[in-house]
């Protein structure tokens, strides 16, 4: 009876049951987080679990992204009258449009990763121009030497850094004005290109985002009560990831560096570095629509404009 009281409790608070396709997740969850908390070990190794889980559908989007770039790779036909790229553009539109329509991802959000959308793919124009990297398939869809298909790799980031906002109910400690966040991803877009004409303040820019993050914490919930991180060091682990994305998409051929071009090799680890200084634009347009919550906020505290979460349970 005390299980069946909690599950209905825990099915009735969750924001994510008003989405009717995850309400038997939600309940047949609650049941299983009741006995879990029976035990410390068993307590312990459900909030592992759960904050995996959680990690792979904040990913939905970057993950869905991966697994086409891999199954085209390998299965799909060269002599297919669309070519691969213009077909991952359809998935990714399709994807895209799904996430909104089934609610996983709001308006507000959509705007933000649009916004880094077309800086990426801005960049890439300019990146593809010089010869940092090169796309080596042919494709209809296209602006110059960049098929318009990879504006969504970074989307991916952007719909990541969302969805893990909301599912983690982030709250934070010595978060950096917002103020502070544009001025230095302001320099940062703008270092993207001058540092091909030998003006590179990336030692600075490193310096710069150490100084804001570095006394920043980022409060997160997996399961009943808040854990805790350096801010600057959840930043860190995140390009990691997206450092190893690259390396798929690589090894897919999607896109290559020159040093590929005669077959593949891992990225190098100073791209690490890249990746680090285009999240923080990221997440400074993110932080626009979410304002950082400190701990003492409830969630009484959030925008009144904020769209109902449906994934957090």
């Amino acid at each position: 009876m005390q299980n069946d009281e909690f599950s209905s409790a825990v099915a009735h608070d969750s924001a994510a049951a008003i989405w009717p396709p995850l309400r038997p997740f939600i309940a047949a969850e609650a049941r299983v987080a009741a006995r879990a908390a029976e035990t410390r070990w068993t307590a312990g190794l459900y909030e592992f679990l759960r904050f995996g889980v959680k990690q792979a559908w904040a990913c939905l989007f970057g993950g869905i992204a991966v697994a086409l770039m891999l199954a085209t790779w390998r299965f799909y036909p060269a002599q297919a009258p669309l070519a691969r790229y213009d077909f991952l553009l359809l998935c990714m539109l399709g994807v895209q449009v799904a996430l909104l329509a089934l609610g996983l991802e709001t308006w507000e959000e959509a705007k933000v990763i649009l916004v880094y959308h077309l800086a990426g793919t801005a960049m890439e124009l300019f990146k593809t121009a010089t010869g940092s990297w090169i796309y080596p398939e042919p494709s209809l869809i296209r602006l110059g030497g960049v098929p318009l298909f990879s504006g969504f790799m970074y989307s991916c980031i952007g719909s990541y850094l969302c969805r893990v906002w909301r599912l983690f109910d982030f709250r934070f400690t010595g978060h950096p004005s917002r103020r502070w966040l544009i001025a230095l991803s302001a320099a940062i877009y703008l270092n993207f290109f001058t540092d091909h004409y030998g003006l590179d303040l990336r030692l600075v820019l490193f310096g710069w985002a150490a100084l804001l993050f570095a006394p920043a914490t980022v409060h997160f919930k997996v399961w009943r009560v808040h854990r805790s991180m350096p801010l600057l060091l959840g930043l860190i682990l995140v390009s990691l990831f997206i450092w190893l994305s690259e390396n798929i998409g690589t090894l897919s051929r999607t896109w290559i560096y020159p040093p590929q071009a005669q077959g593949w090799a891992m990225v190098s680890p100073a791209k690490l570095g890249s990746w680090f200084l285009l999240l923080i634009i990221s997440y400074t347009l993110v932080s626009l629509i979410n304002r950082p919550r400190g701990m003492e906020a409830g969630r009484a505290a959030a925008p009144p404009s904020a769209e109902p979460d449906r994934e957090a349970a």
